[in-house]
């Protein structure tokens, strides 16, 4: 499945689901290769190394069931703004399991709460995994797992 409203309209629905009316709050959705949307928010914690990023509760799931992820967006929050944000270094990470055509959201710029859908390897165009992979290609999921 490719990343569209509909995807981006479940994140915002599980943020509004998990924290009505707060001004800031967030969440992420992911398509699955079947089409399933998979829902995750991230843990509100006082030790911040304990947090993990929003959409990482939807990622283990989707490798629990043996899905591909397809897409993903996190949504986010702040001060009654809503934005979408790019994942982080650490989710690209999580999410090149999936392989470069991962579509991952980005914000539009000069659109506020707008956003562009972008592959991971256009987010990622350099991605230091290629290392491990013959012909300096994406590494496929076994080279990812061991």
């Amino acid at each position: 499945m490719k990343l569209d409203q509909t995807l981006v309209d479940a994140a915002i629905a599980q943020m509004d689901r998990r924290w009505p009316g707060r001004a800031e709050a967030g969440a992420a959705a992911v398509y699955l290769d079947d089409g399933q949307i998979l829902t995750s928010v991230c843990f509100d914690n006082l030790n911040a190394g304990v947090t993990l990023c929003h959409e990482v509760g939807a990622y283990c799931q989707a490798y629990t069931l043996d899905r591909r992820v397809t897409a993903s967006v996190c949504v986010n929050r702040i001060a009654g703004r809503l934005t979408v944000l790019a994942p982080c270094g650490i989710c690209q990470e999580r999410l090149a399991l999936w392989g470069p055509g991962v579509e991952v959201a980005v914000a539009a710029p000069d659109e506020p709460g707008g956003w562009q859908a972008r592959t991971l390897a256009e987010v990622n165009p350099y991605y230091w995994g290629r290392q491990f992979a013959e012909g300096g290609g994406w590494p496929s999921a076994e080279v990812h797992t061991g």
